[in-house]
């Protein structure tokens, strides 16, 4: 005997309903507890390229409802140094950056030299291993180590652009608001052009890069840079 088409509907819902539940369980975990983020732009190199996936820790400072950035409870705050992913209050659109600024601070960019409540950072000699990853793309670069907060991180410079991105305020970091930049200083769509980030905005930590693809070699793996902590 033939099923009639109110069979087959409930059929087909009985079939589908443990999918859909797996569906609901992935995406509610991307969305509250740990997610990946690609990376499309150079904004954040050397330490990221483009063409990595990087790890994001959504627990790293508190616990949201999912799908939404509203806070059921905080544990945490960003630290300067730390690499983060948020909505940009530009257009909404998700960023990485680094956090350079916390609430109190004042922040201050002299031809690419950073001070934080008026001390400036410490610049070193970059590791050579870090520069040998940008390529030949990276022998027109000025790659420097910045200290801040007792963390280093790597920092790079392109020379002959317009240097007045290059010098910046200072300015005073509000209350539950974060200043961020991208590590390619010249480069970088950040904190210095839209303000900055509310702390609700913030989406989570940026811990490691999960895998990387080059988009210039046929998105052939970088495999020496799967699993690498972020500086």
């Amino acid at each position: 005997m033939a099923k009639t088409w109110k069979q087959k509907t409930l059929h087909a819902v009985r079939v589908a309903r443990p999918f859909v539940f797996v569906i609901l369980i992935v995406v509610s975990f991307r969305s509250t507890i740990a997610d990946w983020n690609d990376v499309p732009s150079g904004s954040m190199k050397p330490s990221i390229l483009e063409g990595d996936r990087i790890f994001v820790n959504k627990l790293a400072y508190d616990l949201k409802v999912p799908f939404t950035t509203w806070h059921l409870a905080q544990w945490d705050n960003p630290e300067r140094g730390d690499v983060v992913v948020f909505y940009s209050p530009q257009d909404g659109v998700r960023l990485v950056k680094r956090v350079i600024g916390v609430p109190g601070d004042a922040i201050e960019l002299r031809d690419n030299r950073l001070y934080v409540n008026g001390q400036p950072a410490s610049y070193q000699p970059l590791d050579p291993e870090i520069v040998k990853q940008m390529g030949t793309a990276g022998s027109s670069m000025v790659f420097r180590a910045e200290g801040l907060g007792g963390r280093q991180h790597p920092v790079m410079e392109i020379p002959f652009v317009n240097p007045t991105v290059r010098t910046f305020g200072p300015i005073t970091v509000k209350p539950g608001e974060y200043f961020m930049m991208g590590d390619n200083r010249d480069n970088s769509n950040d904190s210095r052009f839209y303000g900055a980030v509310s702390r609700d905005q913030i989406v989570g930590r940026a811990s490691r890069v999960v895998l990387s693809l080059d988009p210039e070699h046929h998105y052939k793996p970088r495999w020496d840079r799967f699993f690498r902590p972020l500086p």
